[in-house]
């Protein structure tokens, strides 16, 4: 069984007296253990695609599987549930909170829980020490550089264990070096945990790294 199926996805929106088709009728499989990223202009769809795969959007029509229950018809609990122990989420930018310290925004996650873990303390020095900024436990997201913000939304997105990685550009406001340092983790937490990923890029240099890419093209999604 697939980890991920997603089966004719569709995705309209209407804007004024206009229907904008975002996604179009897309279907894919995605293997546990995958490394993927998705490439494609501005508004072709890859974001509104990775959206729908996190539960954070529903879809016009069509389904998308997780180890074979469709998590598009789940009520607002379960879908929350699944956003919570199965995904872990990256986006373009950080978007740290800046009165909270690197280890409080990442075990932030664990406030939407329904329980929370007395080693979440322990977890979180860990984590920051995996991605290379456990020196920086206690400090504030303006006393941070750019990659250690990176840094620390990675560690907060891992927290709990996910089984999939949706990354949003996840590098795209960082230098090469740093961005190239980020990669190596991405492939060293898939190669070593197991986790799926699967990652929005402009950079086809990045995509390239993946194992498999993908290209979107005004809302259709192609093999490359």
């Amino acid at each position: 069984m697939a980890q991920i199926e997603v089966v004719e996805l569709t995705k309209k929106y209407a804007i004024a007296d206009q229907t904008i088709t975002a996604v179009d009728g897309v279907s894919l499989i995605i293997e546990k253990g995958e490394f993927v990223s998705v490439v494609g202009h501005s508004g072709s769809g890859k974001t509104t695609l990775l959206s729908i795969i996190g539960g954070i959007m529903k879809p016009t029509s069509g389904r998308v599987l997780f180890d074979g229950q469709d998590i598009c018809g789940l009520d607002d609990d379960r879908l929350s549930e699944y956003r919570n122990e199965q995904v872990g989420f990256m986006f373009q930018f950080a978007s740290l909170l800046p009165m909270l310290t690197a280890a409080e925004n990442v075990m932030l996650p664990g406030l939407f829980r329904k329980s929370r873990n007395a080693r979440d303390g322990a977890k979180t020095k860990d984590l920051l020490q995996m991605v290379g900024i456990g020196e920086k436990y206690d400090a504030y997201p303006s006393q941070l550089s750019g990659g250690q913000q990176r840094r620390v939304a990675i560690a907060r997105a891992l927290m709990y264990d996910p089984r999939v990685i949706l990354a949003d550009e996840p590098t795209g406001d960082l230098d090469e070096e740093t961005e190239n340092d980020i990669m190596e983790l991405f492939k060293k937490l898939n190669r070593e945990k197991q986790i799926t990923f699967i990652f929005i890029t402009h950079n086809l240099e990045l995509a390239g790294m993946a194992q498999r890419t993908l290209k979107m093209i005004h809302g259709n999604l192609y093999e490359t």
